[in-house]
């Protein structure tokens, strides 16, 4: 037997194992998506962008029944949906948090019908953790050469381990992987509170530069200066005026809105912060607690 037959037969034995946990879902006018089964009790992962109802989602399983599914909550800003299936016997998949390399092989294995589909690629980059569009925050950069594959699709390395999930919306014309730890993290925080908690300042802010004898003695050359501040927000109860320029969070340079975003993650609502601002010509450092995002947005 030749390297290649030995190498495709793998492959389709690989596909045969890992099919059983990957399922149909139909939860919109869109073509059906795909999804992975989380755990045994009947809760299942897909993405957010391809589930436009909260209930009555349709779930087919590889052995050929179709389930009652609901929304348990769902996260825009990472692409994720967390589904709830009344039924047994479901087989979930087993996650490999290892980071792939740039180069490895890859399959997307999706189930657009009743059979199990499976595309093709490689891993053709890798970087560190990125926000994406929503800003929702993704562990790990995974770029991948793929062929056409449902969204929701399982992605699993050439030994059959769970890499994450595929999407498609994450990126405008890029087919990218969602980490298993992003899966990890997103899933525990939908079943706690429903849906992933973010930070929230209650203000708005514009770059500015700095004046030059402030620059110098900070070593940065701008900072963000308060335009609109919400009543009652984080912000106005900590003090923060109209003109304040936040040119520091705990510690850190803050030169443009991206830097005041991985102080406002999941783990740091309720917590304190300490911004120091420019006002008057002179530094102050002033104390405030991240609020919960939910507070000014309404949960969809």
């Amino acid at each position: 037997m030749s390297v290649v037959t030995e190498f495709s037969q793998a492959l389709a034995g690989m596909v045969e194992a890992v099919a059983p946990s990957v399922v149909r879902v139909e939860g919109g006018s869109r073509s059906a998506a795909s999804g992975v089964v989380w755990s045994e009790k009947g809760v299942v992962v897909t993405t957010h962008h391809a589930v436009e109802r909260e209930d009555e989602v349709g779930v087919s399983l590889a052995d050929g029944r179709t389930l009652s599914g609901r929304v348990l909550g769902r996260d825009p800003g990472t692409d994720l949906a967390l589904l709830q299936v009344e039924g047994s016997g479901l087989a979930p998949a087993t996650w490999h948090e290892t980071p792939p390399r740039v180069g490895e092989i890859v399959l997307a294995i999706g189930r657009p019908g009743r059979a199990a589909r499976a595309s093709l690629g490689i891993v053709n980059a890798v970087g560190d953790a990125w926000r994406t569009r929503g800003s929702g925050r993704i562990d790990l950069y995974v770029q991948l050469d793929l062929g056409p594959a449902p969204s929701g699709s399982l992605l699993v390395d050439a030994s059959g381990r769970a890499l994450g999930l595929y999407s498609s919306s994450l990126l405008r014309h890029t087919s990218m992987a969602i980490p298993a730890s992003t899966l990890a993290r997103v899933v525990k925080s939908i079943r706690a509170h429903g849906r992933v908690r973010r930070g929230f300042l209650g203000l708005a802010t514009y770059p500015v530069p700095l004046p030059p004898e402030k620059a110098k003695e900070l070593g940065q050359d701008s900072g963000l200066m308060l335009v609109s501040i919400q009543p009652d927000g984080p912000a106005a109860r900590g003090g923060l005026l109209l003109g304040d320029t936040i040119v520091g969070v705990d510690g850190e340079r803050v030169t443009q809105p991206a830097d005041l975003l991985p102080h406002l993650d999941e783990e740091r609502v309720g917590q304190p912060l300490s911004l120091r601002v420019l006002r008057a010509g002179a530094f102050t450092d002033l104390p405030l607690t991240v609020g919960d995002r939910v507070e000014r947005t309404p949960a969809r």
